[in-house]
C-alpha cells in the first residue's frame, strides 16, 4: 500500500519562499508520476505542477510557471515543491498525488497548508 506524507507547509510572507516534501512509502516509487495539486477554501482542486517517473519530465500551471520547480528524488523515494515569489492566491492546502504509470491507481497525501500573507 502506498501512503504519501506532505510537509513543509506554513505561514510566509508575500514574496517569500517555501519548500514541499512528499515523502513515497511503499513499493515501486519509480513507477509513478508525482504532481502536487493545491485547493483553496470554496474552489476545486487543481493540479500546479507534475512530474513523470520515466524520464522526470515536469509539467506546470501557468499560475504558477516561472515561480513553482517540482523534483524528485528516486534514491529517497522524495519528491519536492520548490515555491518563490508566494503571492497570497497560492494560499491553499498542497496534495501530493502518485499515480501508477501502468494501472492509474491513485494515491493522495493528506495534505500541508500554505499560507502567504500580504
Amino acid at each position: 500500500q502506498v501512503q504519501l506524507v506532505e510537509s513543509g507547509g506554513g505561514l510566509v510572507q508575500t514574496g517569500g519562499s517555501l519548500r514541499l516534501s512528499c515523502e513515497f512509502s511503499g513499493f515501486g516509487f519509480k513507477l509513478y508520476n508525482i504532481g502536487w495539486s493545491r485547493q483553496a477554501p470554496g474552489k476545486e482542486r487543481e493540479l500546479v505542477a507534475n512530474i513523470d517517473s520515466v524520464v522526470g519530465s515536469t509539467s506546470y500551471a501557468d499560475s504558477v510557471k516561472g515561480r513553482f520547480t517540482i523534483s524528485r528524488e528516486n534514491a529517497k523515494n522524495m519528491v519536492y515543491l520548490q515555491m518563490n515569489s508566494l503571492k497570497a492566491e497560492d494560499t491553499a492546502v498542497y496534495y501530493c498525488k502518485a499515480v501508477n504509470q501502468f494501472n492509474d491507481d491513485t494515491f493522495w497525501g493528506q495534505g500541508t497548508q500554505v499560507t502567504v500573507s500580504s
